[in-house]
């Protein structure tokens, strides 16, 4: 399985982008801001192709497992190798608040030209894309995340 996450819209407090699962448009994310130099919890992933695995550990994996239960959470989708970063993780959150590095998805963006960064459903937009890619991870099928920077 193919994720691509297209960066479309950078400000000074957060990234937007679209992500695609295996071509087809699933939803957008929002991530920190780029920065030259790389500051703990406040900046964006190089864009690059990352292998997704299944994170069974960690403060997220527990909230998470509590909320949904065993038989829809099986571990966090974590990103991994990401150079200069650990314990990057996709999940839910609306803004660069929610994010230490990490990749939030939700159904709805506003324009972070005009104000901050803030998606919206991401429990919504979470729950579908979630299920889609621990379904293949459980299947024993290779994902992998390309990010890639068109601003």
């Amino acid at each position: 399985m193919e994720l691509k996450v297209v960066r479309y819209s950078s400000s000074e407090e957060s990234t937007l982008g679209l992500l695609f699962i295996d071509g087809v448009f699933a939803c957008y994310t929002l991530e920190d801001e780029y920065r030259m130099v790389k500051v703990m919890g406040e900046a964006r992933i190089p864009a690059g192709r990352y292998r997704v695995v299944l994170r069974t550990f960690g403060g997220h994996h527990w909230r998470y497992l509590r909320k949904y239960g065993a038989d829809f959470h099986q571990g966090m989708l974590q990103i991994m190798d990401v150079p200069g970063f650990t314990d990057i993780l996709i999940h839910k959150g609306n803004d660069d608040d929610d994010t230490a590095g990490c990749l939030l998805v939700g159904d709805s963006v506003n324009n972070n030209q005009v104000k901050d960064g803030f998606i919206g459903s991401s429990t919504v937009a979470y729950n579908r894309i979630y299920a889609v890619v621990r379904d293949a991870l459980i299947n024993d099928d290779s994902v992998y995340l390309q990010v890639c920077d068109i601003n």
